[in-house]
C-alpha cells in the first residue's frame, strides 16, 4: 500500500514551467481502535505507540504520489489545527477549516465549533473564529449536536456562495449515527441554518466534494462496524446533477459497494498530475500510513503502491500551488531549526 518513508526537504525541485501540489495534514497515531461486540458493547483495543500533533503539517509532490514534508515534517504553525482543509477561494485568499480548537464560544448555548483560519501567502495565518454552524439545530430531545468533525468548504461558482460541509452526531460518540450537514455564507460573517446534506443508509463522516463535467462527487467515509455490521469504515462516493443533492450512491467493487481497502477516512481527490485521470488519497487510520488509488472516471479505483508520504500524516488535504508559491514555502521552512 506504499511507504511511509519520504524523500529529504533537500531533494525537492521545482518545475518554473509547472505547478506543484501541497498536502496539508496534522500528525497522529490513534491510541485505541475501537470494537462493538455482539452485545452491542463498545471495546477499546490499545494501538501501540500512541501519539498526536494537532497542528498544520505542509508537504509537497510533482506527481501527487511521492511527497516531501516541509521543516522537517514538524508544524509550520503553533496553533491547534485538526483535520486542516486548505483552499484558496476565488478571491486569491486561503481558508482553512478545522476540528475543533474553537473556543470563546458558550458550548451549552450554542453547541460546537470549528475553527476558520485564513492566509494571503500560505505562510502568516490568522485566526478568524470558532464558528458554531449547529447553533440553530436541535433533535428530539431539544439537545444540540455534540461534535463538528472535518469541516470543508466547496465555492457555488452558480450562486457565489460558499458551502460549507461537515459531519455532526446527536450521541455519545461522533462516530454514532452521524450525518452530513451544510450551510452557505457569501461573507464568512452570516451563515444559513444548518439543514442535513447527506444521510446514507448508514453512519457517515469525512465528506469531500469534486465537481467534474456537471456532476458532483461526494467522496465519504462509511462509518459502520462491529459484530453486525462487519468491518465497513472505508471511504465511498456518491454523485449528483446538483450540488445539493439528492446524493445517488455509487456502488464501488469492494466490500459491498465501497472503493479503497479498509480502514480507510480523510479522502481528498485531485486530478492525476501525470496523467489523464484523478487520484484519491486516504489514510489508513489505524496503522499509521497513507494510501492512493487511481481513477480514469473518478468511479472505478485502483490502490497505487508506488508512493511515498510524511510519517503519521492523518486527514490531508491537497491543493495545487503556483511554482512562486511552493518557491516561497520551501524558502521559509527550509532548514528551519
Amino acid at each position: 500500500m506504499g511507504s511511509q518513508g519520504a524523500p529529504v526537504q533537500e531533494s525537492f525541485k521545482i518545475d518554473e514551467t509547472k505547478n506543484v501540489w501541497m498536502l496539508t495534514y496534522f500528525r497522529q497515531r490513534y491510541p485505541t481502535r475501537i470494537e462493538i461486540d455482539a452485545k452491542g458493547n463498545t471495546v477499546e483495543v490499545p494501538l501501540p505507540n500512541p501519539m498526536l500533533i494537532n497542528k498544520l503539517h505542509i508537504a509537497l509532490s510533482n506527481d501527487g504520489r511521492h511527497w516531501t514534508p516541509l521543516n522537517d515534517n514538524k508544524p509550520v504553525w503553533e496553533q491547534h489545527v485538526r483535520d486542516p482543509y486548505v483552499r484558496k477561494g476565488p478571491d486569491g485568499l486561503w481558508r482553512m477549516l478545522s476540528t475543533g480548537g474553537g473556543s470563546g464560544n458558550d458550548r451549552q448555548k450554542v453547541g460546537p465549533s470549528c475553527l476558520y483560519m485564513t492566509s494571503r501567502d500560505l505562510v502568516h495565518w490568522q485566526v478568524e473564529g470558532a464558528l458554531p454552524l449547529m447553533k440553530d439545530v436541535r433533535d428530539e430531545t431539544g439537545a444540540l449536536a455534540r461534535n463538528i468533525w472535518a469541516p470543508e468548504w466547496f465555492y457555488d461558482e452558480k450562486t457565489a456562495e460558499y458551502v460549507l460541509f461537515w459531519s455532526s452526531s446527536f450521541k455519545d460518540a461522533g462516530w454514532k449515527e452521524s450525518r452530513l450537514w451544510a450551510c452557505r455564507t457569501r461573507d464568512w460573517q452570516s451563515f444559513t441554518a444548518a439543514q442535513v446534506f447527506f444521510a446514507p443508509p448508514y453512519s457517515v463522516i469525512d465528506g469531500t466534494l469534486l465537481a467534474d463535467k456537471g456532476t458532483y462527487y461526494l467522496f465519504h467515509k462509511e462509518e459502520e462496524f462491529g459484530a453486525k455490521t462487519g468491518e465497513r469504515r472505508a471511504i465511498r462516493v456518491a454523485t449528483s446533477k446538483s450540488l445539493e443533492g439528492p446524493y445517488t450512491l455509487i456502488e464501488g467493487p469492494l466490500n459491498k459497494g465501497q472503493i479503497v481497502p479498509v480502514i480507510t477516512e480523510g479522502p481528498t481527490v485531485i486530478k492525476d498530475p501525470i496523467k489523464p485521470g484523478w487520484l484519491l488519497l486516504y489514510d489508513y487510520c489505524m496503522t499509521d500510513r497513507f494510501g492512493a488509488s487511481y481513477s480514469p472516471d473518478l468511479i472505478h479505483w485502483s490502490v497505487k503502491e508506488d508512493v511515498h508520504f510524511p510519517p503519521e500524516a492523518r486527514h490531508g488535504c491537497i491543493s495545487l500551488l503556483t511554482a512562486e508559491e511552493a518557491k516561497e514555502l520551501l524558502k521559509t521552512y527550509a532548514n528551519k531549526p
